[in-house]
């Protein structure tokens, strides 16, 4: 069976930015008159030429997720587990190389984080790691969603790339998502920003959803690190990836992320800046090549952009969200993996998604309807 690598192979990163960069108002036009939107749409959409249609793109964003996904949104929450890390990652605060105190969270403190998650409603959690085999590899992992089954309906985690058997092991427990970011499609500064580890393999990387998909995972997360690259051209190479694995694992459920590069300990300046207006850009560019996509606005988002683009697209928030291990109850002050922006209570989140005239949901979409 093919893989992806061997289409991505055929692109160009400079080919590809250069194409979108050369779209023209026309090409925009075209594209949101289109019944079925494709990739070359999609780059027309996320071109400097589609800004001026940022209003139009919004009302179409709207009404495409409305149709599909009611007036609803689901609600998730992550739950680190360790920030022990055998990488080298220029912008991530559990970074080898950081000189940081080190946890890894035991059965008992992970029932404690679960206890506080839980008293918030949540029945929805995205479980994190650093990329340590020794400490949190696949026994650590089966362990622990083993622990948590009994307590939520979907468990997705976001840890090193595993193998098709592995996956295939952890689903058996209760593994429902699995997220997994390129960080960026570009191969030579991939290698820049992950000089060190096993991440530092960029094929393997690439080659994950692959294994997800022939393990038959309900749903896979993909994204980039907006702010490592061109981020126009790395959002077309993800829509490739997504394409590809939409037509190959046709049984499985995608969404998307959308981390901008954001503050931590080791410090790393976006190489590219990305504004407020180009992410709704982005956002309403993805709801517009797919309808079915699942699109994902995180805590790393401002407060007033989390509120402003309920309407818009999204589908699925995070909120109270703390990004180091034993965050809620069991170590509150240990050192995070990157900034938070919007620290809101889930109550308040809650109330603000209502008066918007939306429902939050808390359990897995099929289980709700």
């Amino acid at each position: 069976m093919a893989v992806f690598k061997e289409l991505f192979d055929t692109y160009n990163w400079d080919e590809v930015k250069q194409s979108i960069y050369a779209k023209t108002k026309y090409d925009v036009e075209r594209a949101l008159n289109a019944e079925k939107r494709n990739l070359e749409d999609f780059k027309a959409l996320i071109s400097p030429a589609a800004e001026p249609y940022l209003e139009q793109m919004a009302q179409m964003s709207h009404q495409l997720t409305q149709k599909r996904f009611g007036k609803t949104i689901q609600m998730y929450i992550p739950m680190y587990l360790s920030n022990e890390c055998q990488n080298i990652c220029t912008y991530c605060g559990f970074s080898f190389t950081n000189k940081i105190p080190r946890k890894t969270l035991s059965d008992k403190e992970i029932l404690k984080e679960v206890e506080f998650i839980k008293s918030k409603g949540y029945d929805h959690i995205l479980l994190v790691t650093g990329e340590a085999n020794t400490t949190v590899g696949i026994d650590y992992l089966e362990n622990a969603i083993k622990l948590i089954r009994p307590h939520f309906s979907q468990i997705s985690i976001e840890v090193q790339p595993l193998e098709q058997d592995e996956y295939e092991r952890l689903m058996k427990f209760g593994l429902n998502t699995v997220l997994v970011y390129q960080e960026t499609y570009h191969r030579e500064d991939y290698k820049k920003h992950h000089p060190k580890g096993k991440k530092s393999n960029f094929d393997y990387r690439l080659a994950t959803p692959d294994r997800l998909g022939k393990a038959g995972i309900h749903k896979m997360g993909l994204g980039v690190l907006i702010g490592l690259e061109d981020w126009r051209t790395d959002s077309f190479l993800t829509a490739l990836h997504l394409n590809y694995l939409e037509k190959n694992y046709w049984q499985s459920k995608y969404s998307i992320s959308f981390p901008r590069l954001r503050p931590h300990s080791g410090g790393l300046e976006p190489k590219v800046e990305m504004n407020d207006k180009e992410l709704v850009q982005l956002i309403c560019a993805y709801r517009l090549l797919d309808e079915e996509i699942e699109i994902s606005i995180s805590t790393r988002e401002s407060e007033n952009f989390r509120n402003n683009v309920i309407k818009l697209g999204a589908t699925t928030f995070s909120a109270e969200s703390k990004t180091n291990p034993g965050g809620y109850v069991v170590e509150p002050q240990s050192l995070e993996q990157f900034e938070i922006s919007d620290e809101r209570p889930t109550e308040q989140i809650e109330e603000i998604i209502k008066k918007q005239g939306y429902e939050p949901v808390w359990k897995d979409w099929e289980k709700s309807y």
